[in-house]
């Protein structure tokens, strides 16, 4: 077993000098004066930064460092020089919570190298933008790190005082990223716990969230106490699956350079949710054209059953998957998903059955055909795929779904997050790019800005989505509130909703096959405008929606895709309200937690006055009090919130 000495026992190798702090430490400020990164050396000679909003300390001096395959680089260092710049770039995104990012920021690249006759360099690059800071570590092409390996980070996140936190303790490496998010006592964070991102905290009179940016050819982050029982967070790198001691393996004549270490800065928790900050720290597109690249719903046969009485033996096979696209047809919706078991030898979910081909179509399925059907009517085929049989043969099946005509893969069970999966995420969305194909990834890594470099990467999962109805009591009304705070404010969230066959919590069911969700059906239409997704679903059977079709009319004319995302009012874990708007309309999602609530919308900051159509709880869990009425927005809007509630609102102005 490895064993981990305390913190406190940490120590730079004996040979290194141990440097005296920096006198006069350098202040990075954002282009609006309210974030400051501080940047000094600490009496070992570590590098460490500081965090202050308008003055106050939101996080104390922490240390930046990485352990190496032979000792620990971070100690013993001198600043040697530091430069400066600034930038002020605008770049499209071509499906997002807005339309346009910008990235605006300034910057401080910090210079260090250790004492003695061959001292090791390491550069320390910090951004302050308005909306956060992040910086990342450089260890420049140099002879002593020269393919190096990175065992571990000696980064921290430290806190000055206990703030108040909400967290996904996963437990452990190698998971689909699906939890609850719940309060963390900051006081009470061990060593053995690990937490993924985002982790949110409330300090004073400023939110931040811990994330990650730009990862790429490194390990995935998470964050874990920091062992010497003091208040904060320490970074842990996801291990190789071959050998656990290693988690990043460099590469001869390239830098070693960590992915940016995030801390998102804002007011109110919720004015995150409209932050591009990860897409601003990552790489540019490197697709020129993306003309291609098309947001909507999608119909899905899969968590329904698939279930459709149109159908005398529905299952995957050609008549079902003609039945769900009539659906998407008649509805207007761009898309129809078909899951497992299209394809030769598909089956048994995460595991990849001997003889499994995923160039060729199972015998009950006639794939060119279904294709040809929907493109008649509009609607493009998205094929499902295990992630094991794709990388068998990616590069002939991906050409080979060009040619049959399908527009999107959805990929599943990767569970990793290790080194060789996130360059295994850039081969597959690289390729699929070169064969305009657009990409839904499950069993997915939490966003990291990744959609800004590869836009055909449209949505993903990572996320404790409307599945788990199919087997779990745990898709609660709060759970979904605390998610649009946590999960769903880093990027696109396939949470999966669409569910009609609504329930209160007591009345709920678990059931596989036509399963209930226990919220109300204005809450499960806020879904479509509090989460992002792109490509999202329309989950639930053609004939679950013809029997009780209040609220379909909201998600036949729902965008997916925003020109400007604004947070209107909430509390983390009780209930939220985000607008997004798309040309001059706005559609606004409410989502209410277990008790009933009014709350008041100010709306003046999105325009004068509108005609409303409005989507409200009714009497009963599938019942919709639809109303269309004008609104004068120099008063807030007040609503009427059931428990497990919420409302869907579409405003066009006068």
């Amino acid at each position: 077993m490895r064993r981990f000495l305390p913190l406190a026992l940490l120590a730079a190798p004996a040979t290194a000098a141990v440097a005296a702090p920096d006198p006069a430490p350098l202040d990075l400020r954002s282009p609006n004066g309210r974030n400051t990164v501080r940047v000094t050396l600490d009496a070992q000679g570590r590098p460490t930064y500081a965090v202050l909003r308008d003055g106050e300390a939101i996080l104390a001096p922490s240390p930046i460092g990485l352990e190496l395959d032979a000792d620990k680089v971070g100690y013993g260092l001198s600043v040697t020089g530091s430069d400066r710049r600034e930038a002020d770039d605008r770049y499209p995104i071509v499906l997002g919570r807005t339309a346009e990012g910008r990235d605006r920021y300034r910057e401080l690249t910090v210079h260090l190298a250790e004492a003695g006759p061959t001292p090791r360099r390491m550069d320390v690059i910090v951004r302050a933008y308005d909306d956060g800071i992040a910086f990342r570590t450089v260890l420049p092409v140099q002879p002593r790190t020269e393919a190096a390996v990175v065992r571990g980070e000696e980064t921290e996140f430290r806190f000055p005082a206990a703030p108040k936190c909400w967290g996904f303790n996963v437990g452990h490496f190698g998971s689909s990223h699906e939890g609850e998010f719940d309060p963390v006592d900051a006081t009470r964070i061990r060593e053995h716990n690990l937490f993924d991102l985002p982790f949110l905290c409330e300090a004073g009179k400023t939110a931040f969230a811990i994330a990650e940016a730009d990862l790429t050819d490194f390990a995935g982050m998470y964050l874990t106490g920091r062992g010497d029982g003091e208040l904060g967070l320490r970074v842990r790198l996801s291990p190789s699956l071959d050998d656990p001691r290693v988690a990043v393996r460099s590469r001869v004549g390239s830098p070693i350079a960590t992915p940016w270490r995030v801390v998102m800065l804002a007011d109110r928790a919720g004015d995150l949710i409209g932050s591009t900050l990860l897409t601003d720290l990552s790489a540019p597109s490197r697709i020129a054209d993306t003309s291609w690249i098309k947001p909507g719903l999608s119909v899905w046969d899969w968590w329904n059953g698939p279930s459709v009485r149109a159908v005398a033996d529905a299952g995957t096979n050609t008549a079902t998957a003609k039945a769900f696209v009539d659906f998407a047809a008649a509805n207007h919706f761009p898309y129809a998903l078909i899951d497992e078991g299209w394809y030769a030898g598909a089956g048994g979910g995460g595991l990849v059955r001997p003889g499994a081909d995923v160039t060729r179509v199972a015998p009950q399925f006639d794939l060119p055909e279904v294709v040809r059907y929907a493109r008649e009517r509009g609607v493009g085929i998205w094929l499902w795929a295990n992630w094991r049989a794709l990388d068998a043969r990616m590069e002939e099946a991906l050409a080979r779904y060009q040619g049959w005509g399908v527009v999107g893969v959805k990929v599943d069970f990767m569970d990793r997050d290790d080194q060789w999966m996130v360059n295994w995420y850039g081969r597959l969305l690289e390729s699929a790019a070169r064969h305009r194909l657009m990409v839904n990834l499950h069993g997915a890594f939490v966003p990291r800005g990744l959609t800004r470099t590869w836009p055909n990467f449209v949505t993903q999962e990572g996320v404790l989505g409307a599945e788990y109805n199919k087997w779990t009591r745990r898709i609660t009304a709060r759970h979904n509130v605390m998610l649009a705070y946590t999960r769903a404010m880093l990027g696109p969230t396939d949470y999966t909703p669409g569910g009609f066959r609504n329930a209160t919590p007591a009345g709920f069911e678990v059931r596989s096959t036509l399963p209930f969700v226990q919220t109300t059906r204005a809450h499960g239409l806020a879904l479509y405008v509090a989460y992002l997704s792109p490509v999202g679903m329309v989950s639930d059977s053609p004939d679950t929606y013809a029997d009780s079709p209040a609220g379909l009319d909201f998600l036949r004319q729902v965008p997916t895709s925003w020109d400007e995302t604004r947070f209107l009012g909430g509390e983390v874990g009780e209930w939220v309200a985000v607008a997004r708007r798309k040309g001059r309309d706005w559609y606004v999602g409410v989502l209410n937690g277990d008790a009933p609530r009014t709350v008041s919308l100010p709306l003046a900051a999105l325009g004068p006055a509108f005609q409303a159509d409005e989507w409200l709880d009714g009497g009963a869990p599938t019942a919709v009090l639809a109303r269309h009425r004008r609104i004068d927005t120099r008063r807030p809007l007040r609503l009427t919130l059931a428990g497990a509630g919420g409302a869907a609102l579409v405003l066009r102005p006068l």
